[in-house]
């Protein structure tokens, strides 16, 4: 048994040094650095809540290597994965279906990106996130799944109609704190230590064969050679996935010169949404951070937006055929410039809108849903989309800082 004895089971006494007992117990199922990032705002709006004691759990998962990292940084009460499948819960929330299906409580899903973008291929395919087997493992479907757009649910209905019963269109958390922290874009600027005259140029990268990590090893020597010092500065952004995939030692030592001529790296566990909002222009691809991209009004240029990977139905799609795409043929000052002069912020807008169809609502919205399933009455004031934090400046990246944030 834990050193945190949270059965229900009342032939269990609950152990003598606990100051709260018979508090209601959610369970944080971290699969892997993304979706324990992801889960975050989540459980802010369980803060100051002494009716509930939050706990996490780590199962086994291929790119779950930063999982324990993270945690302990967070500080929560951790239980052993072994541990926490044979207790009980009074609601859990996952990210990620790895296991779910193993855990005795009500379980509450949500997607770790920005909305379902990826199209899978192959023995079992169709959009990753709203396939039957990622909705309900091992043939059991959860007391609720969350989604950020009412169109998921056109998706949801071809790939797994019994699920949508307990599907529930709550918005996206991540839009609502970069939309929340728009207005702090010049005080992010200094925190990062730009001049008036320094445009931010941020470098993002998904996971995969596909992704434009994949186009660095010819992408970095031209942002170390064409940006002019003065005018320009760098960050670049690579998705968890990579860092645990290749392992942080390697990662670190391929982008070294970068660092060590002042491009700064985000680490994978930092808070990379007031770096986007700060930026003047995205070099991305088909992930996640480049589509929340389009919130911030910086024009994207595309490394990388393979088709046959994109959800047709999702926003990147839209995403892939109004940026431009770089060119390995022109300089590159010269294809930012076009890029700001081709922008046109209604195009990306609409983009923007696909993201979430319950824009600014995502906490009231996932609080009720939260709240009806652990059978309580919701605290008595509106919940707060707290606008981020300042990041750390850009030497502080470039030093190996780690920028974490909550």
């Amino acid at each position: 048994m834990s050193a945190l004895n949270l059965s229900r089971d009342p032939s269990v006494t609950e152990r003598e040094w606990l100051t709260l007992v018979g508090r209601k117990t959610v369970l944080v199922v971290v699969h892997t650095l993304v979706y324990g990032k992801r889960l975050l705002d989540t459980l802010s709006l369980l803060e100051a809540d002494f009716r509930v004691q939050v706990v996490f759990t780590a199962p086994p998962h291929v790119f779950g290597d930063e999982v324990p990292r993270f945690l302990r940084h967070l500080g929560g009460a951790v239980l052993p994965w072994d541990e926490a499948v044979r207790m009980t819960f009074d609601l859990a929330l996952a990210a990620g279906p790895r296991g779910v299906e193993k855990i005795s409580a009500p379980l509450l899903t949500l997607p770790h990106g920005a909305g379902y973008l990826k199209r899978l291929t192959g023995p079992h395919p169709g959009v990753a996130g709203l396939r039957r087997q990622d909705l309900a493992p091992g043939g059991r479907l959860p007391a609720a799944v969350a989604v950020p757009h009412h169109a998921e649910l056109s998706v949801l209905e071809r790939h797994c109609p019994e699920a949508l019963p307990v599907a529930h269109v709550v918005g996206d958390s991540a839009h609502d704190r970069i939309a929340a922290s728009l207005p702090a874009r010049a005080a992010y600027r200094r925190a990062l230590g730009l001049s008036d005259g320094e445009k931010l140029v941020v470098v993002v990268s998904t996971w995969g064969t596909q992704s434009s990590f994949g186009r660095f090893e010819t992408l970095l020597p031209r942002l170390m050679a064409e940006l002019p010092a003065g005018r320009f500065r760098s960050a670049i952004l690579v998705h968890p996935n990579v860092w645990s995939g290749h392992g942080s030692w390697q990662v670190r030592a391929w982008l070294a010169r970068c660092a060590r001529l002042g491009i700064a790296v985000l680490a994978p566990e930092a808070d990379w949404r007031a770096v986007l909002v700060a930026a003047d222009h995205i070099i991305g691809d088909h992930g996640s951070v480049t589509l929340y991209g389009t919130l911030t009004g910086a024009p994207i240029l595309l490394a990388s937006s393979p088709e046959r990977e994109i959800n047709p139905s999702s926003p990147a799609a839209a995403l892939a055929t109004t940026a431009p795409a770089l060119s390995p043929a022109h300089p590159l000052v010269a294809q930012l410039e076009y890029a700001t002069a081709e922008y046109r912020p209604e195009e990306y807008a609409r983009i923007a809108e696909r993201i979430t169809s319950e824009p600014g609502r995502f906490n009231r919205n996932m609080r009720r849903l939260m709240y009806r399933l652990l059978r309580l009455g919701q605290p008595a004031h509106e919940p707060e989309t707290v606008p981020l934090p300042e990041p750390p400046a850009l030497e502080e990246w470039t030093r190996g800082g780690t920028g974490v944030t909550a």
